[in-house]
């Protein structure tokens, strides 16, 4: 592909990974949870901490829906079930935490913001291409995260409209079907190799953003990119450079 000045005519449309692509999903969770906490009087749980834990279980929940072990639900219903469970893990029992404030804990997924480069990057990437979300979030949550934080989407399909989690394939051909493309005419953004890597198995373009502190300082891992993916840059704005917009 070449990206220095132009995009080939087929490639019609863009999809990013949200969560650790376009939002800061860590610092997000840590400032909620903290607020939370102090709330609750409870001062030994470090909210960084609590948030690393909280998303290390979206693999876990997530990947017993794609081996069939549950049946498919939205990730809001999973991230509820997830944060007892990370409640559990720092001893503290979510029974004796009024419901109500769990559910609105819950929704701080919804309530994300995004990278410096977000807004500015995707507004100029959305005057040449349709642009819209491949995430592991349900329609609401983008929908939510979207509104709040000003991303300037065309289209919002989550994963509870292809009812499976990436990277399983039906997860990204199902979207393309729905935009009514074929999935060479789609790229994928992301910051997480994996993510592309199973993209690329269903015949999408591939585009890599490295976000080095998704994790905080002590990220090891998607510090660079893992393979010759179609385009590499360096933020949003980056790539809309390398894609003309």
């Amino acid at each position: 592909m070449n990206t220095k000045h132009s995009t080939p005519l087929e490639v019609r449309a863009l999809l990013f990974d949200v969560l650790g692509t376009v939002v800061d999903w860590r610092s997000g969770i840590a400032r909620q949870v903290s607020s939370f906490l102090e709330r609750c009087g409870v001062v030994h749980v470090d909210a960084a901490d609590f948030a690393d834990t909280w998303s290390r279980l979206y693999d876990q929940a997530t990947d017993a829906v794609r081996s069939g072990k549950r049946p498919f639900a939205r990730l809001d219903v999973l991230n509820r079930e997830n944060l007892e469970a990370a409640f559990k893990a720092v001893s503290i029992e979510p029974k004796l935490l009024p419901s109500a404030d769990l559910d609105e804990l819950n929704l701080a997924w919804h309530r994300l913001d995004p990278w410096p480069d977000s807004i500015s990057g995707l507004t100029r990437l959305k005057s040449k291409f349709i642009i819209g979300p491949l995430s592991g979030g349900n329609t609401s949550l983008l929908l939510d995260m979207a509104k709040r934080a000003g991303l300037p989407w065309d289209v919002v399909l989550g994963s509870d409209v292809v009812e499976v989690y990436k990277p399983a394939p039906e997860a990204y051909l199902r979207t393309c079907e729905f935009l009514g493309l074929r999935p060479d005419q789609v790229l994928l953004v992301a910051a997480h190799n994996d993510d592309l890597a199973g993209a690329r198995r269903c015949g999408m373009r591939t585009a890599f953003i490295p976000r080095p502190a998704e994790h905080g300082p002590s990220q090891t891992t998607d510090l660079a990119p893992l393979d010759d993916w179609d385009v590499i840059a360096s933020d949003l704005v980056d790539l809309a450079d390398k894609l003309g917009a």
